[in-house]
């Protein structure tokens, strides 16, 4: 029995060893006791790799000391120790303090140790440095949030481009219409109403304009610009937006390269950055613009950064969203910055916002730099001022607005409500230029046939019009387009364009 007694010991003794052996060879975790009170009792290889303490520097030390000043002073590594005694298991992730005062990220586990009694006569605790993991989650997060913005971007593009371009022909029709009935009115109380008629449309068209620059829709009509010109023509109009409690600083870089976009809405999305700037600083300030080359990215950044109160963070994700303001009721649409979002991803760039409460906020536009082969004029085609237009329109309503305006300006109309149809038209009679809509039914849309046209008759000039359509990015390269819903001047002005009377 004695014997057997010895063995049992001899073998305890060798797993009591083996074990010890083990938890100090390993270097995964760090594995070690504390006394009640919180008191290191023992290191393995482990704790020296992760935390950076040799046994004989950490030994008989306070394990608080790896806590971070701010854990320490809210009392953290007692409340750690108090609730593994109560409840049997204490687990957290946290950042933890090494030797030489560089954080990690840690996963940490602690569990009272009793004796058979029942006594507590110590913890043990496990530390894991994961940095490396969370900071894979924190990417992974980050990358999915980010899909999730374009998704979301998408989506709301999709329906505002598809509101738009209906809501755009409705609009045709009332600014059509309102060109005739003004022929027919002479009470002075009546041509008031419809001027305010025609302000109230010309505002809506303005508003699915921005709509439709958010979605990433809009038929634009870009061309290569000296981004520093462009920026001093409009430098009279910012700093006038901005007021007088406001300084405008502009900050161009010698030489920078030229970009290939709408002037016009570079201009608009200039102005709005400015104007938010200015909202965030009501006591005054600075706004900065500039721009300068990034030779990595073969891009121009363009930045507009104010010194106003900030944006908060949870607001921050939101800006871009299409009527999401911060401003009072009746102080802004919430379009602004929608607009500048849809003009810079559809010239190719990115946008970032960059902002912190009390510090100011940056914005910063990054386009791709222009390159020579980007370049196309209209040629022009002398015809007679009293032409015929063959007019392509599914719509009868915005045929017949269509046709009004163009009949005011002194040109035969004649309407057929598709592609096929007009290419008959064309075979069979005289027509001097082709006014079509690009978004029709059938197999064949406005600028498949345009592109018919030109291969059948290359001097016959072509206009196109839309109220949306992604078509519409790939004309403006081959074709003139015209925005719906057009004034009556601007038709005239792209019809002189092609017919040769400017």
């Amino acid at each position: 029995m004695a014997k057997k007694t010895k063995q049992l010991e001899r073998d305890y003794f060798e797993s009591e060893r083996n074990f010890r052996l083990l938890v100090k060879g390993v270097t995964d975790y760090a594995l070690y006791m504390l006394s009640p009170q919180g008191i290191v009792a023992n290191w393995n290889a482990g704790g020296e790799r992760i935390k950076g303490y040799a046994p004989e520097e950490i030994i008989g030390q306070h394990f608080s000391r790896f806590y971070t000043p701010e854990d320490r002073a809210a009392g953290k590594p007692a409340r750690a120790l108090k609730i593994a005694e109560e409840t049997g298991h204490y687990e957290e992730e946290g950042w933890r303090v090494r030797k030489d005062g560089s954080f990690f990220w840690a996963s940490v586990v602690i569990d009272p140790i009793r004796d058979p009694s029942g006594r507590l006569i110590g913890f043990a605790k496990i530390t894991r440095d994961i940095t490396e993991r969370r900071e894979a989650q924190l990417k992974l997060e980050q990358i999915q949030r980010q899909l999730a913005e374009s998704q979301k971007m998408d989506a709301l593009g999709q329906l505002t481009g598809g509101v738009a371009h209906d809501f755009n022909n409705l609009l045709m029709i009332v600014s059509g219409n309102l060109h005739k009935i003004k022929k027919e009115l002479t009470s002075a109380k009546a041509l008031r109403a419809l001027s305010a008629i025609e302000t109230a449309t010309q505002r809506a068209a303005s508003l699915t304009s921005q709509l439709l620059s958010f979605a990433r829709r809009q038929s634009v009509n870009p061309r290569t610009i000296d981004v520093d010109r462009q920026i001093a023509s409009v430098r009279e109009v910012l700093a006038s937006a901005l007021g007088s409690m406001v300084t405008l600083q502009i900050d161009i870089q010698p030489d920078v390269w030229p970009v290939f976009i709408d002037p016009t809405e570079f201009e608009t999305a200039l102005l709005n950055l400015v104007i938010n700037a200015r909202d965030a600083m009501p006591e005054g300030g600075t706004v900065t613009v500039s721009a300068h080359n990034d030779l990595d990215k073969d891009q121009v950044l363009i930045s507009v950064e104010d010194s106003g109160a900030g944006i908060p963070q949870d607001v921050l994700s939101k800006v871009f969203d299409p009527f999401f303001t911060t401003k009072p009721i009746g102080k802004g649409t919430g379009l602004g910055l929608s607009q500048v979002h849809g003009f810079v991803h559809q010239a190719g760039g990115t946008i970032e916002i960059e902002s912190a409460l009390g510090k100011g906020t940056t914005v910063r536009l990054r386009l791709p730099r222009s390159s020579a082969a980007e370049h196309y004029e209209q040629e022009s085609v002398n015809k007679q001022a009293s032409a015929t237009v063959l007019l392509v329109e599914d719509n009868p309503a915005v045929a017949d607005a269509s046709a009004g305006l163009l009949e005011q300006l002194g040109y035969t109309v004649r309407w057929v409500p598709n592609a096929e149809t007009a290419l008959q038209e064309i075979e069979a009679d005289d027509v001097d230029l082709v006014f079509s809509d690009i978004i029709m039914p059938g197999k064949m849309d406005g600028l498949k046939l345009a592109r018919a046209i030109r291969e059948r008759n290359p001097t016959l000039p072509v206009l196109l019009t839309t109220g949306y359509s992604d078509s519409a990015k790939h004309a403006r390269m081959d074709f003139p387009v015209l925005r719906k819903p057009y004034q009556l001047h601007e038709l005239s002005r792209e019809l002189s364009k092609l017919t040769g009377h400017d």
